[in-house]
């Protein structure tokens, strides 16, 4: 699943060809990912122009002259394409975006697990997420005081996107690991230093993440270079490239999980 640095590259990658843009129409294929009713947004949508693009943890925002958000979540296998409208379309385009320069944004989505929202409130999209770890207000005392009267193990936690927004499967693994702990820690045990450690982790690995352009692991998703720099995520019986132990992977709150049982102690 495409996680704050995949969508944060995609986000990127839009608002040159889109910013400034304004939507003629939607074809709706799919009609499953829509959450909006369809004839709603078929209405609303047309005649408003693209202000700007922004992310929220893993979410598209579309922000729209007339004062609503489109939000496109990519799920598992989502991609948004900018191309000719006489272009033939992809078999996996499940929604089109019609645009004032017979250009089209295509959101194809294999899984058809994708949404679609427009809405004029954000919050009842995004309003139960939790912080943006990159946001420049967040700081080290603000990331301390949400682990208070908290329990349970770490890994599960991080992956809990009203806990903190964006961060997933891989990022968790590579922040434990960054930071020295191992992500079946029980978060009531972790001391102020460790905290401080798993903060700049976790910031210093979304950066990286966002530098390589995100991670790509099949064709599905068309990601960056980040997937060459794992330590540990998917390096499972291989040596520790810090001190030569074989990478464990275990389950974990349902989510594969790999770490250094030596530097993760």
């Amino acid at each position: 699943m495409p996680e704050l640095p995949e969508v944060e590259t995609v986000v990127r990658g839009l608002r040159g060809p889109l910013v400034g843009r304004t939507f003629t129409g939607v074809t709706v294929l799919w009609p499953n990912s829509i959450k909006t009713p369809v004839p709603e947004l078929q209405q609303r949508l047309p005649g408003q122009r693209i202000e700007a693009i922004t992310r929220r943890a893993k979410y598209l925002q579309f922000h729209l002259s007339d004062g609503d958000m489109l939000f496109l979540h990519l799920k598992m296998s989502g991609d948004l394409l900018v191309e000719p409208e006489d272009e033939p379309r992809h078999p996996h385009v499940r929604t089109i975006f019609g645009l004032d320069n017979a250009h089209e944004l295509r959101f194809k989505d294999p899984r058809k697990f994708g949404r679609v929202y427009l809405v004029t409130d954000p919050g009842q999209v995004v309003g139960k997420l939790g912080p943006e770890p990159l946001a420049d207000n967040f700081a080290l005392e603000d990331f301390k005081s949400l682990f208070q009267k908290r329990k349970g193990r770490l890994k599960p936690l991080l992956l809990n996107q009203e806990f903190i927004a964006g961060v997933g499967n891989i990022y968790a693994d590579e922040s434990c690991f960054l930071a020295g702990i191992n992500p079946q820690r029980q978060v009531n045990t972790l001391a102020a230093e460790e905290l401080e450690r798993l903060y700049q982790a976790i910031r210093q690995t979304l950066n990286a993440g966002i530098t390589w352009k995100g991670a790509s692991f099949d064709s599905v998703y068309r990601g960056g270079e980040f997937q060459d720099h794992f330590r540990v995520y998917g390096r499972t019986d291989e040596p520790c490239l810090t001190c030569g132990t074989p990478i464990v992977r275990l389950v974990l709150g349902g989510r594969s999980t790999h770490f250094c049982p030596q530097c993760q102690k």
